[in-house]
């Protein structure tokens, strides 16, 4: 086994540790701290596959960008001062299974289909061709996203609100 393989191996690892420790977790900021770890371990698989554009725009909007701003709504929504927010995992063995079943179908595929035995080498630059694929073949899903997000940050501070 090389370096390579040892990383993703651990990276796999704590990505699904911390997933599972999302779900299972009663207490939500600690649920938000674990995705942060998954979306940090997420940034290094990009690392393991060369793409640095990508790590890089994964650490910052999501592990920086989105956690932060997940906690300052657990913590400065009015309503829930003094109060513990925990959640409650209802039908946690039907989710259970579902994955199962999940993670079985996508083995099952995996198992299917031959994968290279050596990874192709690049050919240009990769920051370049994603720069290139958003702004022309993906502009219009990009601003159908960030109209979405913006309705979602709308949704956000009607919820939030106090109900006077």
């Amino acid at each position: 086994m090389n370096a390579e393989t040892i990383a993703f191996a651990a990276l796999a690892l704590v990505l699904v540790g911390s997933a599972l420790m999302v779900v299972l977790s009663t207490n939500l900021f600690h649920a938000v701290l674990w995705l942060a770890l998954a979306l940090t371990g997420t940034a290094g698989i990009f690392l393991l596959l060369e793409a640095e554009f990508l790590a890089a725009v994964q650490l910052l909007l999501y592990a920086g960008g989105i956690i932060t701003i997940v906690v300052f709504a657990i913590v400065v929504t009015e309503r829930l001062v003094g109060e513990s927010i925990t959640q409650t995992n209802r039908r946690i063995v039907g989710g259970g299974l579902v994955a199962l079943a999940l993670v079985g179908i996508i083995a099952n595929a995996i198992a299917d289909s031959p994968l290279p035995t050596t990874r192709p080498p690049l050919t240009s630059d990769l920051t370049r061709a994603v720069g290139e694929t958003v702004l022309t073949r993906y502009a219009l899903p990009f601003e159908l996203l960030a109209l979405l997000m913006v309705a979602a940050l709308l949704g956000a501070i009607y919820f939030a609100r106090p109900d006077d």
